[in-house]
Order: C-alpha cells, then sequence, then structure tokens
C-alpha cells in the first residue's frame, strides 16, 4: 500500500510550490460523486452479440449489490441510475431502503423508449398517436416512479429518427417532441430535473430529432427550468469540441449532467477516458472552472460492457474520472487567466498540459486513504475474491439486464 503513496509528499511540496492548495484540491475530490448505471453491472453489449459474463448481475438487486461493491472501493460512487422496465419492481420505499442499507440510493431514472414494436418509427415524435401516447404514459409513470425512489432525475434520450427522405415531415415531428416532453414536464415532482440527451445519427439515419446538443438546448428553453441538456460523450462526430459545449451550456445555466463513456468513431460504451484522456481532461477544466455555475451538474457513467469484466471495468471508469478531476483541480487558473489575458497562447496551452501530465496517483491514493480506503480499488479489487464469490453464486447467464443484441 505505502508504494501507492510513496510520491504523494514530493507531489504536494510541488503543487503547493505552483501555488496550488493541495487541501482544497483534497476536500473537493473527497467530494466527488459519480452514479454508475444499473445496466453497466448486467449482461449487454451491441447490437451484434452480448457475450455472458459468469457472475454478471440478473437482477436490480444484484445490479445494486454490485454497485455498492463499486461504491466501497473507490468512495465516490453513492448513486445508481434505474433503466425503467428494466429495474422496475413493485415495491419501490423497500428497493430503496435495500439500496440504503447497501449503502447507496437510487439516482436517475431513465425511460425506455425504444425496445418496443410500438415504437418503430418513434416514440414522442412517432407519426401515431397511439405510439406517442405509450411512450408519453411511460414517462409520466416515471415521474411517478421518480417520488417513490427518491429520484431528482428523469433522463430522456430517444431513438427516434428516420431513415430516408420522405419518410415523415420533419416540422411535424418537432412539434409532436415539444408537445410530449411538455406534457411530461407537468409531472416532474417538484425540485426534480428533466435532462435531454442527444445523439447525432442512429438509429435514424437520414435525421434524428434530439440530433445535437442545439435541439435539446430549445427543447429545454421552451420547456421551463426544470428542463436541461445531458450531454453523453459519446455522442458525437470527430472534430466536435465537447468542452466548448459544456462551456456554453455552463454560462447559460442549462447544463444538467453527462454521462462519461467515450468514442472511438461516434458512439459510446468504451470506458471513459480511454481514447480521449485529454479531451475529458479539457471538459473538467471547463466544470472547474466555471466555480459554482457547474455545482448542479450530475455525473453519470453510461457504458454496457461487453468483452471486458463489468465490475473492473466500471472501477476503472470510475477511476479515470477521478484522476480527470485531480487533474483538472490542479490547473493554475489564476496563471491561465493572466496568460490568456496577455494573448500568450503557448503559456496558456502549458498551463492546462502541466497539470495533465503531472502523475496524480499519489494523490488519489492519499484520498483514499483518508476515507479508510484501499489506495489503489484495482489492487483491491483483485485480491479481495468479490468478483470470484459472485461468479460462483449467480453463474453465467444469457439474460441481458440492460442493452441486448439484435
Amino acid at each position: 500500500m505505502t508504494d501507492h503513496l510513496a510520491g504523494y509528499d514530493a507531489l504536494a511540496e510541488q503543487l503547493t510550490a505552483s501555488g496550488i492548495d493541495v487541501e482544497n484540491v483534497k476536500a473537493k475530490l473527497h467530494a466527488q460523486a459519480i452514479e454508475t448505471p444499473s445496466w453497466g453491472y448486467g449482461n449487454s453489449g451491441t447490437r451484434f452479440k452480448v457475450f455472458p459474463w459468469p457472475g454478471a448481475a440478473r437482477d436490480v438487486h444484484e445490479k445494486l449489490a454490485d454497485a455498492a461493491y463499486v461504491h466501497r472501493l473507490t468512495g465516490v460512487a453513492p448513486s445508481v441510475a434505474l433503466h425503467i422496465p428494466w429495474d422496475k419492481t413493485g415495491d419501490w420505499p423497500a428497493l430503496k431502503a435495500y439500496a440504503e442499507d447497501l449503502g447507496v440510493k437510487l439516482g436517475a431514472i431513465n425511460p425506455n423508449v425504444f425496445q418496443d414494436e410500438a415504437y418503430k418509427l418513434g416514440s414522442l415524435c412517432s407519426p401515431f398517436e397511439d405510439s406517442r401516447r405509450m411512450a408519453i404514459d411511460h414517462m409520466i409513470e416515471c415521474c411517478a416512479i421518480m417520488k417513490d425512489a427518491g429520484s431528482d432525475l428523469l433522463s430522456i434520450w430517444l431513438a427516434d429518427g428516420t431513415n430516408y427522405p420522405g419518410q415523415d415531415d420533419i416540422r411535424k415531428r418537432k412539434h409532436y417532441l415539444y408537445e410530449s416532453l411538455a406534457e411530461i414536464y407537468k409531472h416532474l415532482p417538484a425540485g426534480s430535473r428533466m435532462l435531454i440527451e442527444y445523439k447525432f445519427f442512429e438509429p435514424g439515419f437520414y435525421h434524428t430529432d434530439l440530433s445535437d446538443w442545439g435541439t435539446a438546448y430549445a427543447m429545454a428553453l421552451k420547456l421551463g427550468p426544470q428542463a436541461e441538456v445531458l450531454v453523453d460523450t459519446g455522442h458525437h462526430a470527430q472534430g466536435t469540441n465537447i468542452a466548448h459545449i459544456v462551456a456554453f451550456l455552463l454560462d447559460e445555466g442549462r447544463l444538467g449532467g453527462f454521462h462519461f463513456n467515450s468514442r472511438k468513431y461516434a458512439d459510446d460504451d468504451l470506458i471513459v477516458g480511454t481514447q480521449g484522456p485529454f479531451e475529458l481532461f479539457t471538459i473538467f477544466t471547463e466544470l472547474v472552472s466555471a466555480g459554482s455555475l457547474a455545482d448542479n451538474v450530475a455525473y453519470m457513467i453510461d457504458q454496457s460492457h461487453n468483452i471486458e469484466p463489468k465490475l473492473e471495468a466500471m472501477l476503472q471508469s470510475v477511476i479515470n474520472c477521478q484522476a480527470a478531476y485531480a487533474k483538472a483541480l490542479i490547473v493554475n487558473y489564476d496563471r491561465l487567466r493572466e496568460v490568456q489575458a496577455a494573448g500568450d497562447v503557448l503559456a496558456g496551452y502549458r498551463a492546462l498540459t502541466d497539470a495533465y501530465e503531472t502523475d496524480v496517483r499519489p494523490l488519489l491514493a492519499k484520498v483514499r486513504e483518508e476515507k479508510g480506503l484501499h489506495p489503489d480499488p484495482i489492487a483491491a479489487y483483485r485480491a479481495d475474491g468479490y468478483a470470484q464469490k459472485v461468479a460462483e453464486e449467480r453463474g453465467t447467464t444469457d439474460a441481458t439486464g440492460g442493452y441486448p443484441s439484435a
């Protein structure tokens, strides 16, 4: 354990000399919270194939148990996002109490309006009134679940779009979208928020009804202050500057939260920070530099691990978010603003890269030690036998518990 902490004193001295309040940085790392998704613990994968994993969670109780285990190792994953109807139960108070007994709480509620036959041509934007009604009623049900589960987030993603020119009236679908969301909005519990996610293509290949942050932002503005934009880090075209989107939405007071993952080309489900770690870092610098503007941002992971061990993949996802945040916290923002005002292009770049290239693992190990945790969650995971225990108890099942293959 001491190996992980060996460089802490030298790092703390280095940061202090550069004007960084190390105790303040540690306090912020202690307070960090990242929500993990229930569907990341069950068997789930791509449209081509779901590869069953020994010990993968088979129901919502096992998902919560695995999420609680990840939280025990990291100390920063205190809530679990649920997907309805995948995680639906007949006794929400009992499930809420079960989660709390494990040391976690129920988080964002995610409606499913993309798997039923009725949604073949869309859900909230469908040309068929009965399909739109079905989707609206489901989301109203999810608002009621929020009250019972103690959740304050309704996280909406739609698969709505068209494949061919002339397939449907795009402007009419836009009106259907707003009218549907407006009806759902009225049922949000007091003090809660509707997070509107976007995706620039797939499964609609001609157009997508919520295709980018602008369409989501426009809907949020029309709906009211409880509606905000959810940025999924995997849902952008190559060349898109996600840090710019984050900065803009923060300044407008409409950045609701994140679904953290990573993309190689145009979609998600890779572990966050594995493909573009510097991009993830720049996103966190915008959040840190925004100060109180980022106070209500929800940090959530959205990954369906297919070839990776479920628990280890989730641990790595949380750790990568911790590391990116830590690096963003040790940027000297006073110095950065000074050189920006002077128009010193490369000095500004170096102000960021100096922090990005710093090895923050001793700092994170120190914070974990102060929490009473093992300084290396991966080492703890590989040593404690939990994964082997659940594999023996649960076996291997074809049940998906998440995004199934086609």
